[in-house]
Formats: structure tokens, C-alpha cells, sequence
């Protein structure tokens, strides 16, 4: 169940980013109330992960998922394009993330 809740959290922020670029920078009413409601839901789900698993993986998890989202929504939604440097990159934390998950102690299963 915790990490359901961690990634309720994931889904929270990324809705919050979304819904912050879609804002136009707070001029949009409605995206921005998404943005204040998305990001205060992300972060009490990301408080309620926190008993339970360490802050250092939890926010390992939390940012790396976040990222890969927010790609994945920008190029859908957005159209916008990453290069390759960045497709690396973001395959690298995926990496790190699966490590993090199948080999080390501090994660908890």
C-alpha cells in the first residue's frame, strides 16, 4: 500500500506540472486552482509515504517518475521533443531507480 500511495503522490505532482504549464504562468483560472489542489494532494501523499520508507528512496522514486511523466506528457500533450542526451539521461535514472528497487537494503518491500 505504500508505494500505491507513492505513486498516487507521483500522479498528483504530474497532474500539478501539467496543469501549471497549461496555467500560462497563473493567467488561466482554473489550471491554476488544478496546480495549488494537485500539488497540496502530491505532497500529503508524499508525507504519508514518508512513514515508511526513507526519504532518500522515497524522493528517489518520486522525482524519477515525475520526471519520465512529465517527458512523456510534454511530448503528448505539448509536443514537445528531447534529444537524445536527455533519452539517456532519463534511461539512467530509470536505471538507478531499478537498482535502488531490486538490489538495495534501504528500499523497503
Amino acid at each position: 500500500m505504500t508505494y500505491a500511495t507513492l505513486f498516487l503522490a507521483v500522479l498528483a505532482e504530474t497532474i500539478g506540472t501539467t496543469a501549471l504549464q497549461a496555467s500560462q504562468q497563473f493567467t488561466k483560472p482554473l489550471p491554476s486552482a488544478i496546480v495549488v489542489v494537485a500539488y497540496a494532494a502530491a505532497f500529503y501523499l508524499l508525507a504519508l509515504t514518508l512513514r515508511s520508507v526513507p526519504v532518500g528512496v522515497a524522493y528517489a522514486l518520486w522525482s524519477g517518475l515525475g520526471i519520465l511523466l512529465i517527458a512523456l506528457i510534454g511530448f503528448v500533450v505539448f509536443g514537445q521533443r528531447l534529444d537524445w542526451p536527455a533519452v539517456i539521461g532519463m534511461s539512467l535514472i530509470v536505471a538507478g531507480i531499478a537498482v535502488i528497487q531490486l538490489f538495495s537494503g534501504a528500499a523497503t518491500h
